[in-house]
């Protein structure tokens, strides 16, 4: 605990505060020895960072609790690697810079559950860069994280059953796998028509 605490620039005393608050997993026990190691390390170097942007302790042990809690990677891409899409590795500071006053327990637990991220030891991975960047962007200009959450889940549930319209077409018509790997693009293009077409009919509406 000594070594750990130096390690860190902390005091002894702070860092049994830091576990007794559950803001660093418990040390592994050989007997009467507990063996801290880089994990505990740097879970106490993202608390001083957090701290250092104006998070309070309790709010960051809601976020240790959720991070904690969440999926791994292996979980999440049980299915595989994203085809066309790159996922992004970022340490807890990285991902309260995209989303700055915005990663609450609560927004981190629904994106969480929704797949955009997961857990990789003390490193968390968003599954698409694209999305990471989009997300980022609509909260710098104004919307809301949960917001934008919420109608992320929407729209999966949109996408999904487009995805099950044109592999269900495409499986009818196409010779083998290889057909329908080639023709996948013809489908992305014809769902990104209609959304041009239909953002241009509710923006006349409005």
């Amino acid at each position: 605990m000594e070594e750990l605490a130096e390690e860190a620039g902390i005091t002894v005393r702070t860092l049994r505060f830091y576990r007794e608050r559950g803001l660093i997993p418990p040390p592994r026990r050989e007997g009467r020895i507990a063996w801290y190691d880089a994990h505990h390390l740097a879970r106490l170097r993202t608390i001083a960072a957090l701290l250092e942007r104006g998070h309070t302790l309790s709010g960051i042990a809601d976020l240790a609790a959720a991070f904690d809690s969440g999926r791994d990677v292996g979980e999440v891409l049980g299915l595989g690697e994203p085809t066309e899409e790159t996922p992004v590795r970022l340490t807890p500071e990285e991902l309260a810079d995209y989303f700055e006053g915005e990663v609450t327990p609560e927004n981190l637990a629904a994106a969480l559950d929704l797949g955009y991220l997961a857990t990789d030891g003390d490193e968390i991975v968003h599954i698409s860069r694209r999305l990471l960047d989009v997300s980022s962007a609509l909260v710098k200009e104004g919307v809301p994280l949960a917001a934008v959450l919420a109608a992320g889940r929407e729209v999966r549930t949109h996408a999904d059953a487009l995805a099950r319209l044109f592999t269900d077409l495409l499986r009818e018509h196409a010779s083998d796998e290889q057909d329908i790997a080639r023709l996948r693009p013809l489908a992305k293009s014809v769902v990104d028509a209609e959304l041009s077409m239909a953002l241009d009919r509710r923006l006349r509406e409005r």
